[in-house]
Protein backbone atom coordinates (compact mmCIF):
# COMPACT_ATOMS: atom_id res chain seq x y z
CA UNK A 1 0.00 0.00 0.00
CA UNK A 2 2.73 2.64 1.07
CA UNK A 3 4.82 1.25 -2.29
CA UNK A 4 1.65 1.99 -4.22
CA UNK A 5 1.02 5.58 -2.51
CA UNK A 6 4.99 6.52 -3.30
CA UNK A 7 4.76 5.23 -7.14
CA UNK A 8 1.70 7.92 -7.35
CA UNK A 9 3.32 10.44 -5.75
CA UNK A 10 6.12 10.14 -7.52
CA UNK A 11 3.91 9.81 -11.27
CA UNK A 12 2.25 13.14 -10.24
CA UNK A 13 5.22 14.67 -10.02
CA UNK A 14 6.71 13.75 -13.66
CA UNK A 15 3.16 14.04 -14.81
CA UNK A 16 2.79 16.73 -17.57
CA UNK A 17 0.99 20.27 -17.29
CA UNK A 18 -2.38 19.80 -18.78
CA UNK A 19 -3.14 22.91 -21.55
CA UNK A 20 -7.23 23.26 -21.16
CA UNK A 21 -9.15 20.76 -22.75
CA UNK A 22 -10.49 21.11 -26.85
CA UNK A 23 -7.69 23.80 -27.11
CA UNK A 24 -4.87 23.40 -29.95
CA UNK A 25 -2.05 24.59 -28.13
CA UNK A 26 1.52 23.97 -29.90
CA UNK A 27 4.97 23.34 -28.09
CA UNK A 28 6.46 27.21 -28.47
CA UNK A 29 9.02 26.40 -30.69
CA UNK A 30 6.24 25.01 -33.05
CA UNK A 31 4.00 28.18 -32.17
CA UNK A 32 6.79 30.30 -33.21
CA UNK A 33 7.20 29.03 -36.40
CA UNK A 34 3.35 28.79 -37.21
CA UNK A 35 3.55 32.47 -35.87
CA UNK A 36 6.18 33.55 -38.43
CA UNK A 37 4.80 31.39 -41.84
CA UNK A 38 1.22 33.20 -40.75
CA UNK A 39 2.10 36.86 -39.63
CA UNK A 40 -0.15 36.06 -36.61
CA UNK A 41 0.56 36.95 -32.97
CA UNK A 42 1.74 34.35 -30.29
CA UNK A 43 -0.49 33.40 -27.20
CA UNK A 44 1.67 31.69 -24.44
CA UNK A 45 0.68 29.86 -21.38
CA UNK A 46 2.52 29.01 -18.66
CA UNK A 47 1.03 26.31 -16.68
CA UNK A 48 1.85 23.29 -14.63
CA UNK A 49 0.93 19.87 -13.46
CA UNK A 50 -1.28 20.02 -9.75
CA UNK A 51 -1.47 24.08 -10.05
CA UNK A 52 -4.65 25.28 -8.79
CA UNK A 53 -5.24 28.41 -10.10
CA UNK A 54 -3.99 26.77 -13.58
CA UNK A 55 -6.81 23.80 -13.41
CA UNK A 56 -9.00 26.76 -12.59
CA UNK A 57 -8.69 29.14 -15.18
CA UNK A 58 -9.00 26.24 -17.39
CA UNK A 59 -11.95 25.14 -15.68
CA UNK A 60 -13.47 28.04 -15.52
CA UNK A 61 -11.82 30.87 -18.69
CA UNK A 62 -11.13 28.75 -21.12
CA UNK A 63 -14.75 27.13 -21.50
CA UNK A 64 -16.15 30.63 -22.10
CA UNK A 65 -17.43 30.56 -26.12
CA UNK A 66 -16.32 34.12 -26.21
CA UNK A 67 -12.62 32.63 -25.27
CA UNK A 68 -12.55 30.19 -26.97
CA UNK A 69 -13.52 32.22 -30.35
CA UNK A 70 -11.17 35.56 -29.50
CA UNK A 71 -7.96 33.62 -29.00
CA UNK A 72 -8.60 31.08 -32.07
CA UNK A 73 -9.24 33.68 -34.21
CA UNK A 74 -6.25 36.31 -33.07
CA UNK A 75 -3.40 34.09 -32.07
CA UNK A 76 -1.32 30.53 -32.38
CA UNK A 77 -1.63 29.25 -29.40
CA UNK A 78 1.78 28.43 -27.31
CA UNK A 79 1.55 25.95 -24.21
CA UNK A 80 4.76 25.64 -21.32
CA UNK A 81 5.60 23.35 -19.11
CA UNK A 82 6.58 25.59 -16.58
CA UNK A 83 8.59 22.69 -14.89
CA UNK A 84 9.33 20.80 -17.81
CA UNK A 85 12.63 19.62 -18.95
CA UNK A 86 11.31 19.13 -22.69
CA UNK A 87 13.61 21.62 -24.97
CA UNK A 88 12.75 23.41 -27.38
CA UNK A 89 15.07 25.06 -30.23
CA UNK A 90 14.78 28.47 -30.58
CA UNK A 91 14.57 30.16 -33.98
CA UNK A 92 18.03 31.34 -33.99
CA UNK A 93 18.43 27.54 -33.21
CA UNK A 94 19.72 27.33 -29.62
CA UNK A 95 17.95 24.55 -27.53
CA UNK A 96 17.00 25.48 -24.14
CA UNK A 97 14.48 23.43 -22.16
CA UNK A 98 10.58 24.67 -21.24
CA UNK A 99 11.95 25.42 -17.66
CA UNK A 100 14.88 27.44 -18.97
CA UNK A 101 12.12 29.60 -21.00
CA UNK A 102 10.42 30.13 -18.46
CA UNK A 103 13.61 31.84 -15.87
CA UNK A 104 14.14 33.63 -19.48
CA UNK A 105 10.86 35.24 -19.53
CA UNK A 106 10.85 35.60 -15.57
CA UNK A 107 7.94 33.45 -15.06
CA UNK A 108 7.69 33.89 -10.93
CA UNK A 109 4.37 31.19 -10.42
CA UNK A 110 1.91 29.96 -12.42
CA UNK A 111 -0.27 30.44 -14.89
CA UNK A 112 1.09 32.89 -16.23
CA UNK A 113 0.71 34.17 -19.90
CA UNK A 114 2.07 36.08 -22.56
CA UNK A 115 1.72 37.51 -26.08
CA UNK A 116 4.09 37.78 -28.48
CA UNK A 117 4.89 39.39 -32.14
CA UNK A 118 4.98 36.74 -34.36
CA UNK A 119 9.27 36.63 -34.20
CA UNK A 120 8.81 36.02 -30.81
CA UNK A 121 9.22 39.85 -29.01
CA UNK A 122 6.92 39.93 -25.71
CA UNK A 123 4.45 42.67 -25.93
CA UNK A 124 2.47 42.36 -22.98
CA UNK A 125 2.06 39.28 -19.65
CA UNK A 126 -0.16 38.87 -16.84
CA UNK A 127 0.42 36.16 -14.37
CA UNK A 128 -1.93 34.47 -12.14
CA UNK A 129 -5.61 33.55 -12.34
CA UNK A 130 -7.26 35.47 -15.56
CA UNK A 131 -11.23 35.66 -15.25
CA UNK A 132 -12.77 35.36 -18.94
CA UNK A 133 -13.50 39.01 -19.00
CA UNK A 134 -9.99 39.77 -17.97
CA UNK A 135 -9.11 37.47 -20.88
CA UNK A 136 -11.09 39.11 -23.57
CA UNK A 137 -9.71 42.97 -22.02
CA UNK A 138 -6.23 41.32 -22.70
CA UNK A 139 -7.50 40.30 -26.46
CA UNK A 140 -8.53 44.20 -27.14
CA UNK A 141 -5.34 45.69 -25.46
CA UNK A 142 -3.37 43.34 -27.59
CA UNK A 143 -5.65 43.19 -30.91
CA UNK A 144 -6.15 46.81 -30.68
CA UNK A 145 -2.15 47.54 -30.36
CA UNK A 146 -3.25 49.55 -26.90
CA UNK A 147 0.39 47.82 -25.65
CA UNK A 148 1.92 50.61 -27.99
CA UNK A 149 0.55 53.63 -26.52
CA UNK A 150 -0.38 52.81 -22.70
CA UNK A 151 0.26 50.19 -20.06
CA UNK A 152 -2.81 47.45 -19.60
CA UNK A 153 -3.18 49.00 -16.13
CA UNK A 154 -4.09 52.48 -18.00
CA UNK A 155 -6.19 50.44 -20.58
CA UNK A 156 -8.34 48.86 -18.13
CA UNK A 157 -8.86 51.46 -16.18
CA UNK A 158 -9.79 53.37 -19.43
CA UNK A 159 -12.28 50.52 -20.27
CA UNK A 160 -14.00 50.15 -16.98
Amino acid sequence: MLSAALVLLCWSALAPADPPSGWTFHPYDEALKLAQQEQRRVFLYFGRHGCPSCEKTNRESFTDPRVVERYNANYVLAYVDAESGERLRLTGGERITEMELGVRLRVIGTPSFYFLEPNGEPISRSPGYQSADELLLLDRYVVGDHFRHQTFADFKAAES
